[in-house]
């Protein structure tokens, strides 16, 4: 693994094909992290591990739809055969689905939003715990929203999900306040990406920050430095 401030972790890194989740796992492996890159989109993967590579840095892709629950389940033990660790989840991962009124919402695009944006990453703490529990300095991160605190009408599902999201992230903290785990929320605030498109088709994606100018601070957050745990960090605000 290449020499660096994280030399020795073992980083994984949901989102990873564009946007934060990219350029949050370009800081971790330039930092010294070997990267675990989840995301759909295989094209995107291999984009960013071509970019980590170039620099210096080594990363493993793991195509993966993280709707599919039951194979999210077995991340855990296929990691620890190959790496015997990982230090840092940084989940960055998410849904958008319709913007509805309650009422109206379809039901299979509700499931999907809550399947990626909230029950995958519980389903990540389950099978990554034994190894972040083990780690001499386990870190957390997950990505939220302001929308999540319920007063954005018409995110429907995608509010409903960062609010559950909160919550759960917030539980496990406590959970492992007396280990060395450390787990908290960022909140990375408007950035030109795509979901940020989907969203707000109108606006002017040239007067946002790009997702690189947030990146450092979240690899912070998943770095053996960070002391807070169950707080909600927020950028650009």
């Amino acid at each position: 693994m290449p020499d660096g401030p994280l030399a020795g972790r073992v980083s994984v890194v949901t989102g990873a094909s564009r946007g934060l989740g990219a350029a949050v796992a370009k800081r971790l492996a330039a930092a010294g992290s070997h990267v675990v890159l989840i995301a759909r989109t295989v094209g995107g993967l291999e984009e960013t591990d071509d970019a980590i590579r170039a620099a210096g840095g080594s990363a493993t892709l793991v195509p993966l739809d993280l709707a599919e629950l039951d194979t999210v389940l077995s991340l855990g033990p296929s990691l620890y055969e190959r790496f015997g660790r990982v230090d840092a989840l940084v989940a960055l991962a998410a849904e958008l689905g319709p913007l509805n009124p309650v009422p109206h919402g379809d039901l299979k695009a509700w499931q999907r939003v809550l399947d990626v944006t909230l029950t995958a990453n519980q389903r990540l703490l389950t099978t990554l715990h034994p190894l972040l529990a083990a780690a001499p300095a386990g870190r957390v991160v997950m990505a939220t929203c302001r929308q999540a605190d319920g007063r954005s009408p018409f995110w429907y599902a995608y509010a409903t999900a960062k609010a559950g999201l909160e919550t759960l992230l917030r539980l496990y903290a406590a959970e492992m306040a007396k280990s060395t785990v450390r787990a908290n929320l960022v909140d990375p605030g408007a950035m030109a990406t795509r979901l940020r498109r989907l969203a707000f088709p109108g606006e002017d994606a040239a007067s946002l920050p790009e997702a690189d100018s947030r990146a450092e601070a979240v690899a912070a957050l998943a770095g053996p430095d960070t002391t807070i745990t169950g707080d909600l960090v927020r950028l650009g605000q």
